[in-house]
């Protein structure tokens, strides 16, 4: 998934791997010094919150293992609890199993 706020790598993620997401939107944009994500899987189970690391490009980003069926399902947070959740649609990443892989 590409955007122009968010960016995740690998393009095709599979299960059990190790998933960067790169986020640059509004909170960066606004000056927020530390920005967390917060995620879960299908659905939001299991959900879990990291700490994102500041690039060189005030970008932030952080990686986690993509542990879910279908999805990951994630949004953006401060210090403060100013939430970057896509106006409310949050942001998705499908899981797709290696025979699918093309």
């Amino acid at each position: 998934m590409h955007h122009d706020r968010v960016k995740v790598q690998p393009r095709k993620v599979k299960k059990g791997e190790q998933v960067q997401i790169q986020y640059q939107g509004l909170l960066s944009k606004s000056g927020a010094p530390e920005v967390w994500c917060h995620y879960g899987y299908d659905g939001w189970s299991n959900k879990a919150t990291v700490p994102m690391q500041r690039q060189n490009d005030g970008s932030f980003a952080c990686k986690i293992p993509a542990e879910g069926q279908t999805e990951i399902n994630f949004c953006f947070k401060d210090a403060v609890e100013n939430w970057d959740d896509n106006s409310g649609m949050n942001w998705n990443c499908e899981i797709v199993s290696r025979g699918l892989l093309f």
